[in-house]
């Protein structure tokens, strides 16, 4: 017996080595999964000059839809033809409300100039051009202007009379995608930015129909092959002379039908609502739980005013002025026998570093690194093309790198795109928020954290000899931990054009910054900066960007929220994290984000410790936290009370419908879920009665021991890795913006659908949400470590029994040695 024991013990132990070398399942992208669950595949048919039949085209996604970005992938296409500029895709959004699918005339195309130099601007524009199978647009509409398809707007506005008329889209707005490759392999990939209404009223796209249902819209893709409409072969001095929009062309289309979601209010005309304000990390989610909040909990607002401003109103919040802010970093009373402030935990995301790179060789650029260093380079005007535009200027930057693409550092980390650089007319830096921000302090105290950033911004080259910008080398960004803006102090200028002394540009014209982190994912999505560098003479003259980076050439990165880089279908970069891994932003290494933070000093908060973020954890994870007051009316306490247990109840369930946790966002722990719900029941009770000495412990509020424990300090000093001079999480340094102005985007888009998505199982969702938000692999990864124990003890347990058996007649009883 005591053999056959030992041998199972020995097999257990043999069994719980083979589970923990089993791999786990690997773990798909959220977004990607829910969004495929409406993904429709079509094929091309065969033209009267080329053959688009073996083209077969996914639209990633086609139901529930707002203002976002789409995924569009194809396979089976002729290779673009780098030289002649042939066999390429050309994509627009149309309105229609015929089943069969849209006309012409209601496509958002041709506001394009055209920037390839081809020889040709009418298949950038409207223009019929010479396509021998048009018969409807045959004669010029005015004398000296060729036939051409006019715009005609889902509004009921007039038609467009000029194939120029900017009345209803422009260069600047168009989303248009005029030149999409195709690549060597014969696939391509682009992300289409969706307009709905408001924004595009001429589309008109997710109007509310009443019952629940909104007007549908088109998305249509016409492939150029290597002929024009007339059968000649394109060459790169003889371009395309026809529009997409001509006859021939038109009749080679793809079409997919999109169904938005309803735009507008969800909540009864007049319906008092109770504002909310604050993060922008929490703009994406407040979206969507809008929209199921109006019928279950009440009528909410939400403005991104930034986390300073909000956390002074939470502090001033009062019976007559109630609000409830989001914010990362903790608030606090405003003096001693202030109202506690109630602290629950909300969203788990983080900052993202997206980018939009299309490489001129093949399609787009998938996959992209970068160092704390690099990022240090990039937010202080270091790269020559930052900053002068000028080979050789300015002098104080001599021996640095023209930009990022050059750098070594940057294909060291990136091999995959050595050489690629050199085929790209402009290389433009990062797009920074102009909002200070909580978050903004955590991406300055992870470069901190991080001993070859630190260095670079003290002063130290890198070992290629690159040095920081001297402008930036004093300000102390290697160890001010109060930091929460991107300085632009670089002074250099020149002139635009030397013939006009009013053409100056500086730094803010190289590095416009955008206004918000929303507005850097569209400028990123768009690969177009705003960077206005080119004088354009006239009365008066002005500074343009001559209609941004090349279709099919741009490279444009940008600092963004997790959320809002999925929204928009922008790629983001691995970053790396403390033990030297480079990590994406998924919602895995955002919950090991949550597990690497450190306490704020404030009971109930976490405070982000980027230079902590080891085994698999993202360095630029933040929890965002609704903060209330005990000292606002009861009633509206109750209410704010119903918000936070929603939003982290149902409202942590991962999804595109209304109401769920949006793609960018991982699902509240547990724990933390079950301190937001304490921390409204803690808010509902309000203040303590008089000579109460103090509060809930246990509710995550803000305070130690009552409403005056709340003053203790905004953070420790962030720890990990070689973080000498790593700073610490304060609160203090500059001030958001107000709310003036601030809630502009949120207010024509936070309602306006952009929640996405199709039918999900519910029996996943519920199961999702009771594993407090464990993902389907952690939860596989509990379980394998679980057996493993539980072989690991029984084998042990088999083994020392045989064992005791055969020494225990050693071992005197304990009665014996008395």
């Amino acid at each position: 017996m005591s053999r056959r024991r030992l041998y199972g013990g020995i097999l257990a132990l043999l069994a719980a080595v083979a589970v923990a070398l089993l791999p786990l399942p690997p773990t798909a992208d959220a977004h990607a999964a829910q969004s495929d669950e409406t993904a429709v595949t079509k094929s091309g048919q065969r033209g009267k000059y080329d053959d688009f039949s073996d083209l077969k085209v996914t639209v990633h996604q086609t139901k529930n839809l707002g203002k976002q970005g789409v995924r569009v992938t194809w396979s089976g296409g002729a290779p673009t033809d780098p030289y002649n500029k042939a066999n390429f895709l050309q994509i627009m959004q149309c309105w229609g409300d015929d089943e069969s699918g849209p006309r012409r005339e209601q496509c958002e195309f041709g506001a394009t100039t055209n920037q390839q130099g081809n020889g040709g601007l009418n298949w950038y524009l409207r223009e019929i051009g010479t396509d021998p199978g048009e018969t409807e647009y045959v004669r010029e509409p005015k004398p000296g202007v060729q036939p051409f398809v006019p715009f005609k707007p889902a509004n009921g506005k007039p038609a467009t009379t000029d194939r120029t008329d900017d009345s209803y889209f422009n260069p600047l707005d168009t989303n248009e995608k005029p030149y999409v490759r195709t690549g060597a392999d014969g696939t391509g990939e682009a992300t289409f930015e969706l307009k709905a209404v408001p924004e595009a009223d001429y589309l008109g796209c997710g109007l509310a129909l009443g019952g629940g249902k909104a007007r549908s819209c088109w998305l249509v893709v016409v492939p150029r092959g290597a002929h024009d409409a007339d059968g000649t072969p394109v060459t790169l001095s003889n371009g395309y002379d026809s529009s997409p929009l001509s006859a021939t062309n038109w009749a080679s289309r793809i079409e997919f039908k999109l169904d938005f979601q309803p735009v507008g209010s969800f909540c009864p005309i007049g319906a008092a609502e109770l504002p909310t304000m604050g993060s922008e990390l929490g703009e994406e989610a407040m979206a969507s739980w809008n929209r199921m909040l109006c019928a279950q909990v009440g009528n909410f607002g939400f403005n991104p005013t930034g986390e300073e401003y909000a956390r002074g109103e939470a502090a001033g919040a009062d019976v007559s002025a109630p609000v409830m802010s989001y914010t990362v970093e903790p608030a606090r009373p405003e003096g001693e026998g202030a109202p506690e402030l109630v602290h629950a935990p909300a969203t788990v995301s983080g900052l993202a570093i997206a980018f939009l790179i299309e490489d001129p060789g093949s399609s787009v650029v998938q996959e992209l690194r970068l160092t704390p260093r690099l990022v240090a380079k990039l937010l202080t005007a270091s790269y020559i093309n930052d900053t002068a535009l000028e080979a050789g200027d300015p002098k104080y930057l001599k021996g640095n790198w023209w930009s990022w693409g050059k750098d070594p550092e940057f294909t060291e980390v990136n091999p995959q795109l050595k050489g690629w650089t050199k085929r790209v007319s402009q290389l433009e830096s990062v797009i920074v928020s102009l909002q200070d921000s909580d978050v903004t302090r955590m991406l300055w105290h992870w470069l901190q954290s991080d001993k070859d950033a630190r260095e670079f911004l003290s002063g130290t080259p890198d070992p290629w000899g690159m040095k920081v910008n001297p402008y930036y080398k004093d300000l102390g960004l290697d160890k001010d931990g109060t930091l929460a803006g991107f300085p632009k102090v670089d002074p250099f200028t020149r002139l635009a054009n030397a013939q006009y002394p009013q053409s100056t540009i500086g730094i803010t014209n190289v590095q416009p910054p955008a206004n918000n982190l929303h507005d850097a994912a569209l400028a990123a999505l768009r690969g177009d900066s705003g960077r206005k560098t080119i004088w354009e003479p006239g009365v008066p003259g002005k500074l343009t960007n001559g209609g941004g980076q090349r279709a099919g050439e741009r490279a444009q990165i940008a600092i963004v929220d997790t959320a809002t880089a999925a929204r928009y279908g922008l790629k983001t970069a691995a970053l790396r994290n403390a033990d030297g891994a480079f990590v994406q932003p998924t919602s895995e290494a955002l919950l090991e984000g949550v597990a690497a933070m450190k306490p704020s000093g404030v009971a109930g908060v976490l405070s982000p410790d980027p230079g902590a973020a080891r085994a698999g954890a993202y360095p630029l994870t933040a929890v965002t936290y609704s903060v209330g007051s005990v000292g606002m009316a009861a009633k509206d306490r109750t209410a704010y009370a119903k918000l936070i247990r929603y939003t982290t109840g149902a409202g942590q369930t991962p999804g595109l419908d209304p109401g769920e946790l949006p793609p960018g966002y991982a699902p509240l722990p547990a724990n933390l879920r079950d301190q937001a719900k304490a921390a409204a029941d803690r808010l509902e009770r309000g203040a303590p009665p008089s000579g109460d000495p103090g509060g809930d412990a246990s509710g995550g509020g803000s305070g130690g021991g009552g409403p005056a424990g709340v003053s203790g300090a905004g953070g420790a000093e962030s720890s990990g890795g070689d973080t000498g001079g790593s700073a610490g999480a304060g609160t203090s340094g500059g001030g958001s913006a107000g709310p003036a102005g601030a809630g502009e985007h949120a207010a024509t888009e936070g309602s306006s659908g952009h929640t996405t998505g199709g039918e999900r199982d519910s029996d996943t969702k519920q199961n999702v949400a009771k594993s407090g938000g464990l993902t389907p692999s952690a939860v596989l990864g509990l379980i394998r470590w679980t057996l493993l124990a539980a072989l690991v003890i029984g084998g042990a347990a088999a083994l020392s029994g045989p064992l005791l058996m055969r020494f225990g007649h050693r071992i005197p009883l304990a009665s014996s040695r008395k």
